[in-house]
This record gives C-alpha cells, structure tokens and sequence, in this order.
C-alpha cells in the first residue's frame, strides 16, 4: 500500500521545482500564481500577488474558470513544503497544462529566506 509520503515522492519526480531563490522571477514570468493550501494557511499569510485555490478544489476551480482554461498557461504552484503542490502539478499536468511548476521549499521557504508576505488587512471600524 502507498503511503502519502510515497505519493509526494513519485509526483516530485514528474514534476518541475523552482527554488526560493529562482521563485521571484518565476512569479513575475507567470500566468498565475497559486496557493494550494487551506484558506486558514493562506489568511495567515502568502506570497504577494497568490491567488488562493486549495488542494481538494483545483481540478474543479481550473475547469470552470474561463481565464484558466488555455492550456499553455505559466503556472506557478506553492504550499506549507512542497508536498501539496507537487501533487497539484501533477493533477494539472493530467489535465493537459503544459507549464506546471513548483516552488521547492513551499512558503515555509519562502518566508524563511525573508521573502515579503502578504496578509489581509483587517478593516478597522474606529
């Protein structure tokens, strides 16, 4: 039997992944930048400019989307390590897409490096 650990493995082999240090100019060359981790995670802090489509929803969000329908779309991938967006680019490279990658390291890296993180600001009502 499998485990998750074995998934993440056999997809990070099919997969493309860009380090921290390549991943700015990556997102400035993307079509779009997608976190794929839960929406707690991405409230708490994500990369400048991510837009948020989880895990479990990413095939359904990508078909239905009229602006992510082109299969030639740059598409940059990240989550908490990696694992979650390896997966991710696989599903998306069955789908068709062409461009899939990810950055290795995940926003943990990411932010680690010091790299600038985004967070909703929260309204003030004074």
């Amino acid at each position: 039997m499998k485990t998750a650990h074995d998934l993440v493995a056999a997809a990070k082999a099919r997969v493309q992944e860009i380090t921290v240090a390549e991943a700015e100019p990556a997102i400035l060359a993307a079509d779009v930048l997608v976190d794929v981790r839960e929406a707690d995670e991405f409230i708490a802090g994500h990369v400048p400019g991510a837009v948020h489509i989880s895990r479990g929803l990413l095939e359904f969000k990508f078909s239905a989307n009229p602006a992510l329908q082109a299969r030639d779309l740059n598409i940059l991938l990240y989550c908490k390590t990696s694992g979650r967006a390896a997966l991710a680019a696989v599903a998306l490279q069955d789908m068709g897409y062409l461009n899939v990658r990810s950055i290795a390291g995940g926003f943990d890296g990411w932010a680690a490096a010091g790299k600038p993180v985004a967070k909703p600001e929260t309204p003030s009502f004074e």
